[in-house]
């Protein structure tokens, strides 16, 4: 028996197209000593994802394979596609004292937070649903079928922002990574 210090689990989650991925990687690249937890999921990769680096890419096969053999934290059906959070690697980081981050949907979070309560949820929200829309637009990667079902997803998860710990709005990058950046370290178990 060790008197390791846990690492703390964060979870960061909101809207598709709120920024969760942009804020993440300054997030990631001004504390590389937190482990980022790598998600699957049976979606097709976007231009530029690498399997294992963005997300690991599995077959609905597979997937639901691992759903099975409780492999996986939290797991969620969004927009037609399965999304999930390996347990095994988070569970070793956080052993051996290592701040974990998540970034997961909405529904997933609070998966994770009845299973492990001490996790800290970050709900990242755009300022409103009209600068949703437009980021979503400005992707480019959605059919316009794909962009109503996720403002009205994005609606439904707007909803939810009681259940998180903290809620931070992106209105420009700078300001929300800072935000988030003070609410891990605030917090964190190994970080400081």
């Amino acid at each position: 028996m060790t008197n390791q210090k846990m690492g703390k689990l964060f979870i960061i989650s909101g809207p598709s197209g709120a920024g969760k991925s942009t804020i993440l990687n300054h997030v990631l690249q001004s504390m590389p000593e937190i482990y980022f937890s790598v998600s699957a999921t049976t979606r097709k990769p976007r231009p530029g994802e690498t399997h294992g680096e963005h997300y690991h890419f599995l077959s609905q096969e597979d997937f639901d394979r691992l759903t099975e053999e409780d492999g996986f934290l939290e797991y969620a059906r969004y927009v037609g596609n399965s999304y999930g959070t390996p347990s095994g690697p988070i569970r070793e980081k956080l052993e051996a004292g290592i701040d974990v981050l998540l970034d997961i949907e909405v529904q997933g979070a609070g998966q994770v937070k009845e299973k492990m309560p001490e996790a800290i949820a970050i709900f990242l929200s755009p300022p409103s649903l009209e600068v949703l829309e437009t980021r979503l637009r400005a992707r480019g990667t959605d059919t316009e079928e794909k962009i109503k079902r996720r403002l009205e997803t994005a609606k439904a998860e707007l909803e939810q922002v009681e259940r998180y710990d903290h809620i931070v709005i992106n209105d420009t990058i700078e300001q929300a990574v800072k935000e988030v950046e003070t609410i891990v370290k605030s917090k964190g178990g190994t970080l400081k």
